[in-house]
């Protein structure tokens, strides 16, 4: 059977918003990843088949194609393709299951999955409210088969971290709690040096700016709820940020003839789909099925990173599938550590990859919530 192998991958420090990226144009962002992964794995640029990158609202610095725009800008060679994908949060990860998915085809042998988001500069939802200009007010309420189905329901990350915390019975506190082992965790590999490995400094962004020191449960319990009855509180939702991140993925052939020692290699992608008003329920049922579908059982796994898009997500998916907390974003996770949207997914794999490799783990597990109800299931397996 054809084989998908992790070669390496690399991202960014994240720069909290207004922060030490903020001012990096986004193709330049992109680019330094793109930079730095080449150089990590001393691979010919001439040979690598596609760039997929992932981002999001992408106007204005994102607009374009940022994936061949990004390559460009890194001076990388011009006849290597690049294309962006949007699936949301999810982008990134997306981006890491098609190069693997053309890899393990035989349609190519090295492809560069990767994502970039200046949360800064382009603010989040930024093409969904760029509509308006032109009459149109959001993706959704001008469409009659939408209202036929779903009718005139608020379509909201916010709501759905609500009802999420609600039929879970997950109260504020228990998000606070999960809240302040992010940024304890967060600041603890910080402080080790245990991100090092997997970063590429850029200008005054050396290491991550989100975490916030001195946080306390006590200092989270003065935040005001984002809407009257609400549980959400900024302490309990991930950060706007800014960062790029980036992932190699080879054929056998491939490593073979250029003589790589790959990290580890493709197990198990797949992608499922729940309800979209629900939208952040995804990663249970996704979860599940990459479980159902390899054969492996919660216990199996070493590590899992499920993306802290608000701590009500993760509680609910570690109710649901039995997953050990204490294996569940062990470096801290968006809430301390910041989700750049179109990013997260490489970023979170790139963590993911270099701690199993420092714990000498066999398998670890990513999935994600996006918007549109769908959830990405990354497994690798440690070589």
């Amino acid at each position: 059977m054809a084989e998908a192998f992790i070669i390496d991958a690399v991202r960014t420090p994240v720069g909290k918003r207004g922060g030490g990226l903020s001012g990096v144009h986004s193709a330049d962002l992109g680019a330094h990843v793109l930079t730095a992964l080449v150089e990590r794995t001393g691979v010919d640029p001439d040979l690598v088949d596609d760039v997929i990158m992932g981002c999001c609202d992408t106007i204005g610095s994102q607009s374009g194609n940022i994936a061949r725009t990004s390559w460009l800008a890194a001076g990388l060679p011009e006849h290597v393709p690049g294309v962006t994908v949007d699936r949301q949060c999810g982008s990134s990860q997306q981006a890491i299951h098609f190069a693997a998915q053309a890899v393990l085809s035989g349609t190519a042998e090295a492809v560069v999955a990767s994502g970039v988001q200046n949360m800064s500069q382009i603010p989040i939802s930024a093409a969904m409210l760029a509509g308006r200009e032109y009459g149109i007010e959001d993706p959704f309420s001008g469409s009659e088969g939408w209202r036929k189905r779903y009718g005139t329901v608020e379509v909201s990350q916010f709501r759905s971290a609500d009802m999420i915390a609600e039929k879970w019975k997950i109260s504020r506190e228990d998000m606070e709690r999960w809240a302040l082992r992010s940024h304890e965790r967060a600041l603890a590999a910080i402080d080790s040096g245990r991100f090092e490995a997997e970063l590429a400094p850029l200008g005054a962004a050396t290491v991550d700016e989100c975490p916030r020191r001195g946080t306390s449960l006590a200092k989270m319990a003065t935040l005001n709820p984002l809407s009257e009855g609400s549980r959400i509180t900024a302490a309990v939702a991930s950060q706007i940020c800014d960062g790029a991140s980036a992932v190699l993925v080879g054929s056998e052939r491939f490593v073979s003839e250029h003589g790589l020692t790959p990290k580890a290699r493709i197990h198990h992608i797949s992608v499922r789909a729940a309800d979209p008003v629900w939208m952040l329920t995804g990663p249970i049922p996704a979860t599940r099925y990459a479980l159902e579908k390899t054969g492996l059982t919660i216990d199996d796994i070493d590590l899992f990173e499920c993306n802290e898009a608000f701590a009500s997500v993760v509680l609910a998916w570690i109710a649901e599938t039995g997953a050990d907390p204490a294996k569940v974003n062990v470096n801290g996770g968006g809430i301390a550590l910041g989700h750049p949207i179109g990013a997260t997914g490489a970023k979170l794999f790139t963590t993911l990859l270099h701690e199993l490799e420092r714990r000498g783990g066999r398998y670890a597990l990513q999935t994600m919530c996006e918007g549109g109800g769908t959830a990405n299931v990354t497994i690798i397996e440690r070589l």
